[in-house]
Protein backbone atom coordinates (compact mmCIF):
# COMPACT_ATOMS: atom_id res chain seq x y z
CA UNK A 1 0.00 0.00 0.00
CA UNK A 2 2.83 2.41 0.82
CA UNK A 3 4.54 1.76 -2.50
CA UNK A 4 1.29 2.21 -4.44
CA UNK A 5 0.62 5.64 -2.97
CA UNK A 6 4.23 6.63 -3.74
CA UNK A 7 3.61 5.85 -7.42
CA UNK A 8 0.95 8.55 -7.72
CA UNK A 9 2.55 11.03 -5.31
CA UNK A 10 3.14 14.39 -6.99
CA UNK A 11 0.68 13.79 -9.84
CA UNK A 12 -2.82 15.15 -10.39
CA UNK A 13 -4.40 12.42 -12.53
CA UNK A 14 -7.93 12.33 -13.89
CA UNK A 15 -8.06 8.56 -13.42
CA UNK A 16 -5.80 5.88 -11.94
CA UNK A 17 -5.92 2.61 -13.87
CA UNK A 18 -4.59 -0.45 -12.05
CA UNK A 19 -5.20 -4.18 -11.77
CA UNK A 20 -6.87 -6.09 -8.93
CA UNK A 21 -3.65 -6.14 -6.94
CA UNK A 22 -4.19 -2.47 -6.08
CA UNK A 23 -7.74 -3.02 -4.80
CA UNK A 24 -7.29 -1.73 -1.25
CA UNK A 25 -9.75 0.61 0.43
CA UNK A 26 -6.99 2.89 1.69
CA UNK A 27 -5.45 3.27 -1.78
CA UNK A 28 -8.84 3.94 -3.38
CA UNK A 29 -9.47 6.65 -0.78
CA UNK A 30 -6.12 8.29 -1.60
CA UNK A 31 -7.08 8.31 -5.27
CA UNK A 32 -10.45 9.88 -4.50
CA UNK A 33 -8.77 12.53 -2.30
CA UNK A 34 -6.70 13.53 -5.34
CA UNK A 35 -9.95 14.05 -7.24
CA UNK A 36 -9.24 11.17 -9.59
CA UNK A 37 -11.40 8.27 -10.66
CA UNK A 38 -10.16 4.86 -9.46
CA UNK A 39 -10.38 2.39 -12.35
CA UNK A 40 -9.51 -0.73 -10.38
CA UNK A 41 -11.59 -3.90 -10.69
CA UNK A 42 -12.79 -5.39 -7.42
CA UNK A 43 -11.28 -8.61 -6.18
CA UNK A 44 -13.44 -11.70 -6.18
CA UNK A 45 -13.56 -11.91 -2.37
CA UNK A 46 -14.82 -8.30 -1.93
CA UNK A 47 -18.29 -8.23 -0.37
CA UNK A 48 -19.53 -5.25 -2.39
CA UNK A 49 -18.13 -4.82 -5.88
CA UNK A 50 -17.04 -1.33 -6.87
CA UNK A 51 -18.15 0.22 -10.17
CA UNK A 52 -15.43 0.00 -12.84
CA UNK A 53 -15.24 1.84 -16.15
CA UNK A 54 -14.35 -1.15 -18.33
CA UNK A 55 -13.90 0.96 -21.44
CA UNK A 56 -11.21 3.02 -19.70
CA UNK A 57 -9.69 -0.09 -18.11
CA UNK A 58 -9.06 -1.55 -21.57
CA UNK A 59 -6.65 1.32 -22.25
CA UNK A 60 -4.29 -0.34 -19.76
CA UNK A 61 -3.66 -3.00 -22.41
CA UNK A 62 -1.83 -0.46 -24.59
CA UNK A 63 0.61 0.29 -21.80
CA UNK A 64 1.17 -3.39 -21.03
CA UNK A 65 1.91 -4.11 -24.72
CA UNK A 66 4.33 -1.17 -24.90
CA UNK A 67 6.23 -2.41 -21.85
CA UNK A 68 6.41 -5.82 -23.51
CA UNK A 69 7.95 -4.22 -26.60
CA UNK A 70 10.46 -2.34 -24.45
CA UNK A 71 11.59 -5.59 -22.88
CA UNK A 72 12.70 -6.91 -26.28
CA UNK A 73 15.78 -4.75 -25.80
CA UNK A 74 18.23 -6.55 -23.54
CA UNK A 75 19.80 -3.38 -22.20
CA UNK A 76 16.45 -2.34 -20.74
CA UNK A 77 15.28 -5.58 -19.15
CA UNK A 78 18.75 -6.33 -17.74
CA UNK A 79 19.32 -2.72 -16.60
CA UNK A 80 23.02 -2.56 -17.45
CA UNK A 81 23.13 1.19 -16.81
CA UNK A 82 24.06 2.20 -13.29
CA UNK A 83 22.78 5.76 -13.51
CA UNK A 84 19.05 6.35 -13.73
CA UNK A 85 19.51 9.20 -16.24
CA UNK A 86 21.35 6.86 -18.64
CA UNK A 87 18.65 4.23 -18.22
CA UNK A 88 15.89 6.76 -18.85
CA UNK A 89 17.66 8.15 -21.91
CA UNK A 90 17.90 4.65 -23.40
CA UNK A 91 14.19 4.12 -22.70
CA UNK A 92 13.52 7.35 -24.61
CA UNK A 93 15.66 6.13 -27.50
CA UNK A 94 13.94 2.75 -27.67
CA UNK A 95 10.52 4.40 -27.36
CA UNK A 96 11.36 6.52 -30.39
CA UNK A 97 12.45 3.44 -32.32
CA UNK A 98 9.21 1.64 -31.45
CA UNK A 99 7.14 4.68 -32.42
CA UNK A 100 8.93 4.97 -35.79
CA UNK A 101 8.25 1.35 -36.76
Amino acid sequence: MQQASALIDGFTPEAVIADKGYDADAFVEIIKELGAQPVIPSRVNRKSARETDWHLYRERHLIECFIGKLKHYRRIFSRFDKLSRNYLSFIHLVSSLIWLR
